[in-house]
């Protein structure tokens, strides 16, 4: 969790939406994730000015909860009232009213409503392939 600085944002922010604190650990986490993984893809300079859209996000942080926890990666996102790609956008739309978070003029909701479905995002095919598995 941030710094004593943000406790009253956080408590807020908990008390307000379904997901508990693990839930923003881990999408906050997933920001660094995301970015890192785009960095490797594209140049250094080109990744550290570009921001990161919330479709990106969403796959970031799908491939961090396999990588994270494997097989269990769903029963985890569903423990924390994580059910669709929308309940990302929520936190991080939560945490940018909570000034934890930034955003463009162009971000919206929306950008991460319907990303992809739990149910084939998180497949077993799909965990076993995103675990080296398959």
């Amino acid at each position: 969790m941030p710094t004593a600085q943000h406790d009253f944002e956080w408590q807020t922010l908990l008390e307000s939406t379904p997901y508990p604190a693990e839930a923003y650990e881990f999408v906050q986490g997933g920001l660094t994730y995301t970015q890192e993984r785009i960095y490797e893809q594209e140049s250094q300079l080109a990744a550290e000015e570009r921001h990161i859209r919330g479709q990106e996000f969403c796959l970031g942080l799908r491939d961090l909860a396999i990588d994270r926890w494997g097989l269990m990666a769903p029963a985890v996102l569903r423990n924390w009232n994580i059910h669709r790609t929308l309940d990302f956008g929520r936190i991080v739309f939560a945490m940018i009213d909570a000034g934890l978070m930034s955003k463009t003029d162009e971000d919206s909701l929306d950008d991460f409503r319907g990303v992809y479905e739990f149910d084939e995002a998180f497949s077993r095919d799909a965990l076993l392939t995103g675990i080296g598995a398959v």
